[in-house]
């Protein structure tokens, strides 16, 4: 196999086949994860490697490409079923994992034509595990599917990760992991800015240093796999696990967080009411260790981060417009946030970046203090790529060029020495800042602070083309519904 591209075609390929059968892509990237985990397993066990197998002899490769027909079938449920109850890296892959090819033929045609036909073992990682990235970026371009709501836009992660420049002999977390786009950025950079890495620090880097938590077992499978390929934790360490990262404290303090928490202002449950109907009902998660009690998940998740964040332990984290706004809680959160941590930059950021539509979002970086009476964070700066800025999925997606300004001024190595690129003179600048009194002083103490003039309201005959001005009305009309349903499920109705 010459190349990446080369890889994904063929996998992607065999996706074509079994989508006449209603296998869904997410489907067909999860019964990929599986066998390819049974191959590899089995490819440690011959020479050179010569490694025993953590799979049983009655459930490993072999016994999958000896069998066909209903007897495939039949034996291949058995296994899943089976290797789901153990321990480990095995038991994080196939829990609760289920046979979704419903043709035998087309089951061993899987198994023995692609799959068993590539010696994986011996492809480089960065092949092997850029092409499974590929597989999982088109996963989630399939909107139907709902896998989008896992995907962070690469160039953005890229972008949180050279400015936060994580270090060799870091602890590096993401509470909401998904299919580990976050952790995987973070292990890349540190590779690629530091070749002379000694061996302490190379173990140190795949087998200590990143640590990731995701609610659903089935998107747990795919981040674990995702780093597997990427020669990030063994049977002994799994870098991810599935838990509800709100549900407590993880007894464990971090260097680094990098998230991009699940959209959705509200955390609810559902409850059987006194006449034996279905209700929802808000989920208020209530911690010794946060500022304020609150429905709002993002506001959860915010606090839950600086929580688990060391002394001078920093922070870059995606986060919705109303974290910047909200009233009541979302008030005491931003002045506690601002009081305990250096809250020193904030990327509005523009529609069109993520897969689930209506979203406007933003990344605040900040850096946990220790305890003082005087505030940490004295002013804040703002990059505002949202004015006049369009972006979509396919015709026009952001690339790492769209945030080669904001990398440069964000002068990492010095972020005291800033300088504002906004000013009476340039009133076009994205970049400026505002001090802590500034903020403290407006409604709320909202950071939802916008400068620039907008075009569309200014002049006529500067419109955006229609197709544009179709996709933002579409976007506006996405949030109010989504904003609408959650008032609807929060009166029981």
């Amino acid at each position: 196999m010459s190349n990446t591209q080369e890889l994904v075609k063929k996998l992607w390929n065999y996706c074509s086949i079994l989508r006449d059968d209603g296998l869904s892509y997410g489907d067909y990237v999860e019964q990929l994860t599986l066998l390819l985990y049974l191959k590899m397993a089995h490819e440690r066990t011959l020479p050179p490697w010569n490694q025993e197998s953590n799979v049983p002899d009655s459930y490993d490769w072999p016994s999958l490409t000896s069998k066909d027909g209903l007897e495939l079938d039949r034996h291949y449920r058995d296994l899943l079923e089976h290797l789901g109850t153990h321990n480990g890296m095995i038991g994080i892959i196939f829990r609760k994992a289920q046979n979704r090819i419903q043709d035998p033929a087309k089951l061993r045609r899987l198994i023995v034509d692609l799959i068993d036909t590539e010696n994986w073992i011996s492809l480089d990682a960065d092949v092997k595990g850029d092409a499974y990235e590929g597989l999982l970026e088109k996963n989630a371009q399939d909107t139907k599917g709902g896998a989008g709501q896992y995907f962070t836009p690469r160039p953005l992660i890229e972008t949180m990760c050279r400015v936060m420049d994580p270090q060799p002999g870091m602890t590096i977390s993401d509470p909401a992991c998904g299919t580990g786009g976050f952790l995987l950025a973070a292990y890349n950079h540190i590779v690629e800015n530091n070749p002379n890495m000694d061996r302490d620090e190379k173990e140190h880097l795949r087998f200590h240093a990143l640590k990731g938590v995701e609610l659903v077992d089935s998107v747990t499978r795919l981040c674990a796999m995702n780093l597997s390929l990427h020669g990030i934790g063994n049977e002994e360490f799994v870098p991810v696990r599935t838990d509800d990262s709100l549900r407590a404290h993880p007894g464990e303090y971090f260097d680094m967080v990098l998230a991009n928490p699940p959209f959705g202002t509200k955390s609810a449950v559902t409850i059987i009411t006194g006449g034996g109907e279905t209700a929802k009902q808000d989920l208020t998660v209530d911690r010794d260790d946060f500022w304020t009690s609150t429905s709002n998940k993002q506001l959860m998740f915010l606090q839950h981060i600086v929580s688990t964040l060391k002394v001078n332990g920093s922070a870059a984290v995606v986060l919705p417009d109303n974290v910047l706004f909200e009233s009541g809680s979302g008030e005491t959160v931003r002045r506690k946030l601002m009081q305990d941590c250096n809250l020193h930059t904030i990327i509005r950021l523009p529609t069109g970046l993520f897969y689930a539509q209506g979203v406007k979002a933003n990344v605040l970086f900040f850096t946990k203090g220790a305890a003082s009476a005087d505030a940490h964070t004295k002013r804040v700066w703002f990059y505002d790529l949202r004015t006049n800025k369009k972006f979509t999925l396919k015709q026009r997606p952001l690339t790492i060029k769209d945030l080669e300004e904001f990398i440069s001024l964000y002068k990492r190595d010095d972020i005291s020495n800033r300088e504002a690129t906004w000013s009476e003179v340039n009133e076009e600048g994205r970049w400026r800042s505002y001090s802590l009194e500034e903020i403290l002083s407006r409604d709320n103490a909202g950071l939802d602070i916008f400068w620039l003039k907008d075009d569309k309201l200014i002049d006529l005959d500067n419109l955006s083309d229609p197709d544009v001005i179709a996709d933002e009305i579409v976007t506006n009309l996405e949030e109010v519904l989504s904003l609408m349903n959650e008032l609807r499920q929060s009166l029981g109705e």
